[in-house]
């Protein structure tokens, strides 16, 4: 007698049938090049509306990675961005033009603003050229936060939400936060150091 299964314990193998036919067939069409569309990190529903809004619709076209639409990412060619994706929270303002160095497990939440370039001062036509922003291995940063032109942080920092980071913080294990941003304590070790 063969057994029968419900339809809510099917759908996790329909889940990864799905990706296992439309990944192949969707990059041999062209449709989806990019280094982050054949990844099973995100889930399926996010992977798919993220190809419909960059590869159909055009926004953020040019972003090789899964993008939210409500994010913007300039200079997308100039950001490491680590294992994670960048942008993929809704919200975010990633300005790469000076360059951005995202570390490895780095989570970026939703409003965050990576800055990397600044306005001359003397005239507000041009820009600054600097160091990339640096993020070190297993950082968090929490929503709606600022982070300036050549702001080095170390491995393993977290910074609350609604900071605004305007200096670097190169030590490892520490909590940041406020505007402007200070160490406001230590924290223990991220669990694989």
């Amino acid at each position: 007698m063969i057994a029968h299964r419900s339809k809510s314990s099917l759908i996790p193998y329909a889940k990864i049938f799905l990706r296992s036919l439309y990944v192949p067939i969707l990059s041999c069409m062209g449709l989806i090049g990019g280094e982050g569309f054949d990844t099973t990190e995100i889930p399926i529903y996010l992977l798919i509306r993220c190809f419909l809004v960059q590869k159909l619709l055009g926004i953020n076209r040019h972003v090789p990675w899964p993008v939210d639409w409500t994010s913007h990412v300039m200079c997308p060619s100039k950001v490491n961005r680590g294992t994670r994706f960048p942008g993929l929270a809704k919200g975010c303002h990633i300005d790469g033009r000076n360059g951005i160095i995202i570390g490895q497990n780095v989570r970026i939440g939703p409003g965050v603003k990576l800055i990397s370039m600044n306005h001359d001062l003397c005239d507000f036509d041009s820009y600054q050229s600097g160091t990339p922003i640096v993020i070190g291995d297993n950082c968090w940063i929490a929503s709606d936060v600022k982070v300036l032109s050549q702001v080095r942080l170390g491995n393993h920092v977290i910074v609350s939400a609604g900071s605004v980071v305007t200096k670097s913080f190169l030590e490892p294990n520490q909590l940041i936060g406020g505007v402007p941003a200070r160490k406001l304590k230590d924290i223990l070790p991220y669990k694989d150091q």
